[in-house]
C-alpha cells in the first residue's frame, strides 16, 4: 500500500468525491501535515495513514457518545481502541 495518494486515488479508495475531499480539505476539517500535504512539485496527496486515524476519531466519539446516552449495547460490542479510548476518559 502506498502512504500518500492523489485526491484522484483516494476519491476512488474511500468513496468520497474528488469534491468532498477537496471541500474537507478548504474547509480545514482536514489538517495540513496530518491528513493530507502538499507535494514538492505542488500537488495535494493524501496521507493514507492520517485518514485512517481521522475516521477512527469519528468511532471513538460516536462510542463516548454512545456510552454516556445509555445507548451502547455493551462495551463488548466496542473495538478494543474505543475500549481504550473510554477508559482514558
Amino acid at each position: 500500500m502506498v502512504r500518500f495518494v492523489t485526491i484522484d486515488k483516494h476519491a476512488l479508495e474511500s468513496g468520497y468525491t474528488q469534491h468532498a475531499i477537496r471541500a474537507k480539505i478548504r474547509d480545514k476539517v482536514w489538517r495540513e501535515g496530518e491528513v493530507w500535504v502538499k507535494a514538492p512539485d505542488g500537488r495535494i496527496l493524501i496521507d493514507a495513514e492520517g485518514y485512517d486515524a481521522w475516521a477512527a476519531s469519528g468511532l471513538t466519539k460516536r462510542a463516548a457518545a454512545s456510552v454516556k446516552t445509555g445507548t451502547a449495547k455493551s462495551p463488548r460490542a466496542l473495538s478494543a481502541k474505543s475500549r481504550k479510548a473510554l477508559i482514558a476518559a
